[in-house]
């Protein structure tokens, strides 16, 4: 790496931080438990009845937002381009999204296609070998990642504002012109399986298998990794057929953000895409998410374990429901972070684990709310009834007045710092598109939040967190926690 391409790279580190639109509200489940900083009281020292004291000084011009307003135009092979101007530093992320291309649009019998397809779509062009990808990506100092989730197909690519035409150009290139060459194709096989096997040897990883299972059953959902024979069957003809098929801009969106307008955009792009056509093909149908009919209790068996991992839960809403303000709410009262019930009860006060939390995960098609935690093996039991007693008490008892304004303060104010960033928006702006938000949406979004009563809370915990439906996984040394996870059967 020369002087100048350190330089950039440098520069890049300081004003550009990688973005994800799957990290935001339509992120496909990701409960990885994160061990908290703080510390609990002296050893045997229960923490019960501690109070926030709510003394933290709030500035209510914090949530006074300006929110970014982005302009969209289309090119003329139909695709939709949204840009978000931001004009503070002089860097360009962009971030395509190929709809309803994402690892549900494997065929039958065909998993792991499509994030193949999206994976190996860098590794080679017709007019750039892997290597000369990387070394000119290198020298612009500049980012491109491709990957997938149940729904979606994603390439981003990032860097500063003087290389654009050549970020674009590389990007397209990736895009357009991939060629899936063999000998790499080979290495994505073998890193995916060590990678595979890594993961299921890990209780996180199976408990979310399970549940994702249990919950969604044949549907793509209920998969979140594809099996090793899957794997191996991967050719360079699968990933040909599927990036002919599925890869056209009529069945996309673009997200632009960065130190540009769309007068200067809309050309560029219409230069290194003008070769891009639509097409209609479609993937076959998703098939539909059977309700839940009863509870269930699933024990996976890791012998010798010291820890069990807990997952408990169910369905929840789409994107677009009416409940989900009010679900945001209750999951902010209930284990959304260190001040919820879920996290004061089983870390604070029983000492149980590092951190007790609960996920409310919408998506386009219905998506799923979720606690878990990593307990010691010996109180496994306390831990599950803890669990259901919070469940039990957020549905049979309204919350108090100042736990749900603590609760309302901690959503907004969280959104509210997210705009901090114009890149963060892209994420907002994209759940406004594919759902059909009217364009001032996340400008009411306080609003909304501020409306939600008690009544509303007690409401949806309710109707979400049903006993009699609840799924619950249990990762851990099944001769030690089979017996105590039975009592649970038939709640």
């Amino acid at each position: 790496m020369n002087l100048a391409s350190f330089n950039r790279r440098m520069l890049l580190a300081l004003c550009v931080a990688p973005f994800c639109i799957a990290s935001f509200c339509i992120s496909e489940l990701a409960w990885t438990q994160t061990p908290d900083t703080a510390t609990s009281g002296p050893a045997g020292q229960s923490m019960k009845g501690a109070q926030l004291k709510n003394k933290v000084p709030i500035n209510t011009q914090t949530l006074r937002i300006q929110l970014p307003k982005p302009v969209e135009a289309r090119l003329a092979n139909d695709l939709r381009v949204v840009l978000i101007e931001d004009h503070k530093l002089p860097t360009l992320f962009v971030q395509l999204v190929l709809l309803e291309r994402g690892d549900s649009a494997d065929a039958k019998g065909l998993q792991a296609v499509a994030r193949a397809t999206a994976a190996q779509s860098r590794e080679g062009t017709t007019t750039r070998s892997s290597r000369e990808l990387s070394e000119q990506l290198d020298v612009l100092g500049g980012t491109l990642n491709a990957y997938t989730n149940t729904l979606d197909t994603y390439f981003s690519v990032s860097g500063l504002r003087e290389h654009t035409d050549q970020l674009l150009g590389l990007f397209a290139d990736v895009i357009l012109h991939p060629t899936f060459p063999q000998d790499e194709l080979d290495r994505y096989k073998t890193r995916l399986m060590s990678s595979l096997q890594s993961q299921r040897s890990t209780p996180g990883f199976m408990a979310r298998e399970q549940f994702n299972k249990a919950v969604y059953g044949d549907h793509p959902a209920g998969l979140i990794a594809p099996a090793d024979v899957d794997v191996q069957k991967l050719t360079v003809a699968n990933l040909k057929e599927f990036h002919d098929r599925y890869y056209h801009p009529n069945n996309a969106l673009l997200f632009v953000t960065g130190d540009i307008t769309m007068p200067e955009l809309q050309p560029k792009l219409e230069k290194v895409l003008a070769e891009w056509q639509a097409n209609d093909a479609r993937p076959a149908a998703l098939p539909e998410i059977k309700a839940l009919e009863k509870e269930r209790v699933i024990v996976v068996d890791r012998p010798g374990s010291v820890q069990t991992s807990l997952l408990l839960g169910g369905l929840a809403v789409k994107g677009d429901d009416a409940d989900r303000s009010a679900l945001s709410v209750m999951n902010q009262v209930l284990g959304a972070g260190a001040a919820s019930r879920l996290f004061m009860n089983l870390r604070e006060d029983k000492g149980y684990t590092y951190g007790a939390y609960s996920t409310v995960a919408p998506s386009r098609y219905l998506g799923v709310i979720v606690a878990n935690a990593e307990v010691r093996t010996e109180v496994t039991g306390g831990a599950m009834k803890e669990f259901i007693g919070e469940f039990k008490r957020i549905a049979d008892e309204r919350v108090g007045t100042t736990e749900l304004a603590n609760a309302k303060r901690a959503l907004v104010g969280r959104f509210a710092l997210a705009q901090e960033e114009p890149r963060s928006f892209i994420g907002y702006v994209f759940e406004q598109k594919v759902y059909n938000f009217p364009a001032d949406y996340w400008d009411h979004y306080a609003e909304r939040i501020d409306a939600i009563t008690p009544a509303d809370v007690q409401r949806v915990a309710k109707k979400y967190l049903d006993l009699k439906k609840l799924q619950i996984v249990a990762v851990g040394d099944g001769g030690k926690i089979r017996e105590v996870m039975k009592e649970y059967e038939g709640l």
